[in-house]
């Protein structure tokens, strides 16, 4: 059985002598490590170091490092400025995207996590709760909501990795035009790839959004 997630445990253990440090104390040092080392960066021993004290004294407040990036995760959430729902609710959904895109370039690390181990914490519950407020009249099903929801953040993250990875990009462009041109691939060959000018992004999730959430009725 898998155990329940760090908030709904007790925020510090009963053992050993009285708590010197607080999970979001904690917490904001993991970030600050993750936003200058990367993941590879979080361990118990540097967020410590960075608190100045014992990656012991950590096991009061944690019991593993998933513990740690769960509350990570969760904690660059707050950074979200939720309003009320417009009305609009394809143009609210966009920048709620828009606003994750943003947050995630702060924080590179972050879309690992979008991407391989998605957890729902406090912080998070009210995004969902914003999504789900700005869809509240909408008559699609809540299950294809919650897909859009995924979709959305999935998107989101694996765009703002290929920013970060522009070398890569570049390679495999230069590979798929080499490949183009030995003519074995007509329509790889008649492909105009060069960008249409301004930010894709919006239109591309206005797309696909309308696509999964843009009917009259429920199907």
């Amino acid at each position: 059985m898998e155990p329940d997630l760090i908030w709904m445990r007790p925020g510090k253990s009963g053992l050993g002598r009285p708590a010197a440090r607080s999970r979001d104390e904690i917490t904001a040092a993991a970030v600050g490590v993750a936003d200058r080392d990367g993941l590879a960066g979080v361990s118990m021993r540097n967020v410590a170091g960075e608190l100045g004290t014992a990656a012991g004294s950590l096991y009061r407040y944690v019991e593993n490092r998933d513990d740690l990036l769960d509350l990570m995760a969760d904690h660059v959430y707050a950074e979200y400025d939720i309003g009320r729902p417009s009305g609009d609710w394809l143009s609210d959904l966009v920048d709620l995207a828009l606003q994750a895109r943003e947050i995630l370039r702060r924080h590179p690390w972050l879309a690992e996590l979008v991407l391989t181990r998605p957890v729902v914490g406090p912080n998070g519950i009210e995004v969902v709760e914003h999504f789900l407020a700005v869809l509240a009249g909408h008559p699609a099903p809540d299950g294809d909501k919650l897909v859009a929801l995924a979709m959305l953040n999935a998107v989101v993250a694996a765009s703002v990795r290929a920013e970060a990875s522009p070398a890569g990009t570049l390679r495999s462009a230069r590979y798929i035009a080499h490949v183009a041109a030995q003519g074995r691939h007509p329509h790889l060959a008649a492909l105009n790839a060069a960008p249409s000018g301004g930010d894709p992004l919006p239109g591309a999730l206005r797309r696909m959004l309308s696509g999964l959430l843009g009917r009259s009725a429920p199907a």
